[in-house]
């Protein structure tokens, strides 16, 4: 499982460093992501590696969990309370399309809301701070982290799970 680290860098250059030293320090390309204000020039920097702003990955965790769970507890009571003959497999569809249903609608508000390291750094970015995220399991961890910070980057305090492999 790979965990979330952030750092802040104050400019450009410092950002391509501390890239270049996660990379050194053995974190994939695609473990590698910014973050920062729209007006701060980004194109020299691939795509890529631009955070995107939205929440969509963790919003349909829950929307799914939710729905499953709503769907299968609206079907198993439909099983014991309603004299309409819906059996357990009835109650399993229901669970299906409650976490289908919940997971879409979810995903589709999660992805309208900014992620949890915009957020929660919302003053760094406002500052013209330019954000680096990597995502590490512990080991690369140990080895990256003391290299970044080599460079000048700030580690903040945000370790949180990640989606990513």
């Amino acid at each position: 499982m790979k965990t979330r680290h952030v750092y802040s860098t104050p400019d450009l250059d410092m950002t391509r460093a501390a890239m270049q030293a996660a990379r050194d320090a053995g974190v994939g390309e695609d473990c590698i992501m910014l973050v920062a204000r729209s007006d701060i020039e980004l194109d020299s920097i691939p795509n890529k590696h631009k955070e995107a702003d939205g929440d969509f990955v963790q919003g349909a965790m829950k929307g799914v969990a939710a729905g499953g769970a709503t769907g299968l507890l609206l079907g198993l009571a439909a099983v014991v309370l309603s004299p309409v003959g819906i059996t357990l497999a009835g109650a399993g569809i229901a669970a299906l399309a409650g976490a289908a249903i919940g997971g879409m609608a979810s995903s589709i508000f999660g992805s309208a809301l900014p992620d949890p390291v915009r957020q929660k750094f919302d003053e760094e970015i406002s500052a013209g701070r330019i954000l680096l995220l990597v995502d590490t399991d512990e080991e690369t961890q140990q080895r990256a982290g003391p290299a970044i910070e080599a460079t000048g980057a700030l580690p903040l305090p945000f370790d949180q799970a990640t989606a990513s492999v």
